[in-house]
């Protein structure tokens, strides 16, 4: 073929060039083309970034900025830059005389951040012309930190396009019969994993590649609220006729017994001794944050609640933090403050202010940021953060920074990706709470089973096997099958380090209120009043579970101790531990509660394949801590710092 025949055929085989003229349409030239096509070019789009002065200022060289800076003044700048939008600005909205980042010399505050649309190549431009004086950073998204469903460990993508293909029908039934609906049913294992819903005759369809359902590895049942979750290995499953699964209500389980018209209190509150607090030590004079997805005050056990903040749509309406499309939050919430004294949970601190700062979905750390604001703003004692990112924030440790020195607590979850400890968890400003579970507080064939790990100790206590861990680990809480309200006015058992940081919020709210020690320091806020609160916490701790100090801290924290109340003395094969743990003389023992393992199972229990007979709770060792520096930059992942 000639090279002029080969141009020809290729010249009748090209595709149309797309063209754009001055206002931005695009057409095709092809030559009598019938339609013209128009759109736009793809581009890199805008992300949101944080810009901040840091603490050392100076000048940019010979760049317009102003120098030495302050914030306004790097938002001024910001705003008559090209390609960058500024979104919003957060500055302090209450004054501390002893925060600050760096004032410049023309008043003009440093403190504060400018959030700011622009490309990842403008963003590393600001970041050179900064010269290591200015903070730019992305304006990550957080997670709230809820179990995440891991079976299997891969899902391939590969969907078959031709093959046999099959139904399977599964049933949902209550204990009375009657079908349930928005039941969440998955299976593993075979070609591909599947999920399906129940609809209102309790009947989920779910589709599997292929023709036998002897491949089907594992069978997860999830309830929105009021019963126990199913889940069941090595299913026998059947093509031929539905399969049903009959789901347990809560209240039928013995420690539950008559929930919600009779107030029950959930394991983990008794596994702290809540039970052996005075009634009459709730938490008045108290304020506590609860930054998560809302809280629904529908529901009789939040109905008290009536400060709130919507970060996430302020700009529209900030009431609508009662609104909880998640359930997160008001689950968060039931476990702190649940006030309702004769009916659903008990919470630790009844009578605490507790203000809602709704940050989900879609919370990003910027949102969080103006969320602490409020917090300094209002006043608030303690804060509880059921969420993480995925990396360190410097402009987020800031604004922690600043909310410690004026006396606000934040306590945050570990994280439950079953490796290191999260951001903000793992700030050295922040109390860090890992996640426990204890054998005989739920049904062995629901799916709290499947977090077990293999270090149960003598009284039932093992690591969830979720639960991030570290030496930032501070206390472990209860986070496996923690009973608590969600929307509208129903309960749901979850698992999570989400469920464990609100029992320590709630017992440190306590401690606020009624220890006699903090009863001259409620009003005087300051850095010292959060470490002591953090001290007391860690030292009331008792070791639970055979794991070592990177899975649980100092271990669980003890209501009665932390109370300075009086208890008995036990001998208890922890007691010798606890003194290498740091803790005062004569710290007391904790008596056993009802529906322990021992007493729930039996003195010996079979439990994936091992035998836990007659064990001995073994020593541990002081997760030695040390003290760094608190100013910036800062090490994350590091020891955690000490303030007595």
């Amino acid at each position: 073929m000639t090279k002029q025949a080969k141009s020809g055929a290729a010249d009748s085989q090209q595709t149309p060039t797309v063209l754009q003229d001055g206002a931005g349409d695009a057409r095709a030239d092809t030559g009598g083309s019938p339609a013209p096509l128009r759109g736009r070019p793809v581009t890199e789009r805008k992300k949101k970034y944080l810009i901040a002065p840091r603490a050392v200022l100076g000048g940019f060289g010979t760049s317009s900025w102003m120098a030495p800076l302050g914030l306004s003044a790097v938002q001024q700048a910001l705003t008559a830059m090209p390609d960058i939008d500024v979104v919003d600005t957060i500055t302090p909205r209450a004054s501390l005389a002893t925060a600050s980042f760096g004032p410049s010399s023309t008043g003009d505050s440093a403190e504060g951040v400018v959030v700011a649309r622009m490309t990842d190549q403008k963003a590393g431009e600001l970041l050179q012309r900064g010269q290591g004086q200015l903070l730019v950073e992305r304006d990550q998204h957080l997670a709230l930190l809820d179990p995440m469903l891991r079976r299997p460990d891969l899902v391939s993508s590969l969907t078959p396009y031709q093959g046999p293909q099959c139904e399977l029908l599964l049933a949902v039934l209550g204990s009375d019969g009657a079908p349930l609906s928005e039941v969440e049913v998955s299976l593993f294992g075979g070609v591909l994993p599947s999920t399906a819903v129940t609809g209102p005759d309790g009947v989920a369809r779910l589709r599997l590649y292929g023709d036998d359902a002897h491949t089907i590895s594992g069978l997860y049942v999830k309830p929105r609220a009021d019963y126990w979750s199913f889940y069941q290995r090595d299913p026998d499953l059947s093509l031929e006729e539905p399969n049903i699964v009959m789901l347990r209500p809560l209240a039928e389980w013995p420690a539950l017994r008559g929930l919600p018209q009779q107030n029950a209190m959930g394991w983990g509150a008794r596994a702290m001794r809540l039970d052996g607090v005075p009634q009459h030590y709730r938490g008045r004079g108290i304020k506590v944050a609860v930054i998560d997805s809302g809280a629904a005050t529908t529901h009789g056990n939040l109905s008290e609640i009536h400060e709130g903040f919507d970060v996430v749509n302020k700009r529209t309406d900030r009431s609508t933090w009662n609104i909880d499309t998640l359930g997160h939050g008001s689950h968060c919430t039931g476990v702190i403050a649940a006030t309702d004294a004769a009916w659903g949970i008990r919470g630790f601190a009844p009578e605490a202010e507790i203000h809602v700062c709704k940050l989900f979905p879609g919370g990003q750390v910027s949102q969080l940021i103006d969320a602490l604001e409020y917090c300094i703003e209002q006043g608030i004692d303690i804060v509880n953060m059921s969420l993480g990112g995925a990396a360190p924030s410097e402009a987020l440790e800031r604004q922690i920074v600043r909310a410690k020195q004026a006396g606000v607590a934040c306590i945050a979850a570990a994280g439950n990706s079953a490796a290191a400890v999260q951001y903000p968890a793992s700030s050295p400003h922040v109390l860090a709470v890992a996640a426990i579970g204890k054998i005989g507080e739920f049904p062995p064939d629901s799916y709290h089973a499947e977090t077990i790990g293999a270090d149960i100790d003598m009284y039932g206590y093992f690591t969830a096997r979720f639960s991030c861990f570290g030496p930032q680990v501070d206390v472990c809480a209860p986070g496996v099958a923690v009973v608590s309200s969600v929307p509208p006015n129903n309960f749901a058992a979850w698992d999570g380090t989400s469920m464990a940081a609100p029992h320590v919020t709630g017992l440190a709210a306590l401690v606020l209120a009624h220890r006699p020690e903090f009863g001259a320091m409620v009003q005087a806020r300051s850095p010292e009043r959060v470490e002591r609160l953090f001290q007391v916490l860690r030292m009331s701790a008792r070791p639970v579970t055979l794991n070592d100090p990177n899975h649980i801290g100092y271990g669980l924290p003890d209501a009665l101790v932390a109370l300075g109340l009086p208890a008995a003395q036990q001998t208890m094969p922890w007691q010798s531990a606890a003194a290498g743990f740091g803790a005062p003389g004569g710290m007391h023992a904790m008596a056993p509660h009802d529906g322990g393992w021992l007493s729930a199972t039996g003195a010996a229990m079979q439990h994936q394949g091992v035998q836990f007979q007659g064990m001995q709770h073994q020593g541990m060792q002081h997760p030695g801590i040390q003290h760094q520096g608190q100013g910036l930059p800062y090490p994350f992942g590091t020891v955690r710092v000490s303030g007595w």
